[in-house]
């Protein structure tokens, strides 16, 4: 509450007023990233960036993601061009991407799957090759480093979500990130209508400011962050530790990863199982989650046919995300073990 009184104290409630402006300067400390934008949601920055980068081409992309990835993409009149994903790591299957380059591919946009990092040096070599940008959907990945610095460093934009669902949240918002300076400024402009001052516009524009209320959030919720990553590493040890591994394997995460324990899906060996147990669970009230499903290549508003995509219809029929929040108690936990064995 003292945050959001501090807002109606300073009678500025919208238009990057002092708790927006704070909250960017404490998340860039805390993420160690070089710049960040923050915004009303986190759907608007894939929005931003394939309005910037997309070119109304094709972005070959990812199968296994939230929907909002694909609906970007078609949104901002560009083509999806999926490639399958990787089996251990869920994550686009870097070695299909050159195959799936024509001369109407303007970018790669790829999905860090539950926090765990693509493979982002090939995919940072092909795009060169190709002269193609590069933009991750880095909703999962609050915290997250690879090599030594923050995942949202990696590419030309990198953007997350502040969900009330994710880790770190605003109630509903999300970020942008990007090092160039010169595109740097035009998301800047394309979040605010456009503008250059009150009556001059760069160009066009959309509304992606996020409001004093929920910086106020953020700003709330930002000093406990690393009490509750630790107390999410707790649960995943726990789940690790009592889960038959191999029946019920988590995914693998790239070497190198500082993880944020976002999630804990795990891969069941076939979907009549997995509805079985769901069924168990929930008569239990424990209600995990069937995320991601279904794989993106399947969605009705793609028109265009497109190749099977094997593993991620495959692994989106038999992934199930069990529950993991930092109230959750030991004895829920043996309940959800023993009902899974």
């Amino acid at each position: 509450m003292a945050q959001v009184q501090r807002a109606y104290d300073n009678e500025w409630i919208t238009n990057r007023g002092e708790l927006v402006l704070e909250l960017e300067e404490k998340l860039k400390t805390y993420l160690d990233v070089s710049n960040i934008l923050i915004t009303n949601n986190g759907t608007i920055p894939l929005q931003i960036a394939l309005k910037l980068l997309g070119n109304g081409g094709e972005v070959i992309t990812t199968p296994f993601s939230y929907v909002a990835t694909t609906a970007a993409i078609v949104w901002e009149n560009c083509t999806p061009v999926f490639v399958d994903i990787h089996p251990e790591y869920l994550t686009i299957d870097e070695t299909l991407i050159e195959a799936a380059i024509t001369p109407k591919t303007t970018c790669i946009l790829a999905t860090h799957v539950f926090g765990n990092p693509c493979n982002v040096e090939e995919i940072d070599r092909i795009a060169k090759k190709f002269n193609l940008k590069v933009i991750y959907d880095a909703a999962h990945c609050f915290g997250v480093k690879y090599k030594g610095k923050s995942i949202f460093e990696y590419g030309d934009i990198s953007t997350c979500s502040f969900h009330a669902t994710k880790l770190f949240h605003t109630g509903e918002g999300g970020a942008i990130f990007c090092k160039d300076d010169e595109l740097r400024h035009k998301i800047f402009y394309s979040h605010n209508f456009g503008h250059n001052g009150p009556i001059d516009f760069y160009g066009v524009g959309i509304n992606g400011k996020i409001s004093e209320l929920q910086a106020a959030m953020g700003l709330s919720v930002l000093p406990y962050m690393d009490s509750i990553l630790g107390k999410r590493k707790e649960i995943i040890d726990f789940y690790n530790a009592n889960i038959d591994i191999s029946k019920f394997g988590p995914i693998k995460i790239r070497q190198n990863t500082i993880w944020n324990y976002s999630y804990y899906p795990v891969v069941i060996e076939k979907e009549s199982l997995l509805l079985e147990l769901m069924t168990k669970l929930n008569e239990m009230d424990i209600f995990p989650r069937r995320y991601f499903n279904p794989s993106l290549n399947t969605l009705n508003f793609i028109n265009k046919p497109f190749l099977k995509m094997h593993i991620s219809e495959s692994i989106s029929q038999r992934i199930l995300c069990l529950p993991l929040y930092i109230e959750l108690k030991y004895e829920e936990l043996d309940k959800i073990i023993k009902t899974l064995t």
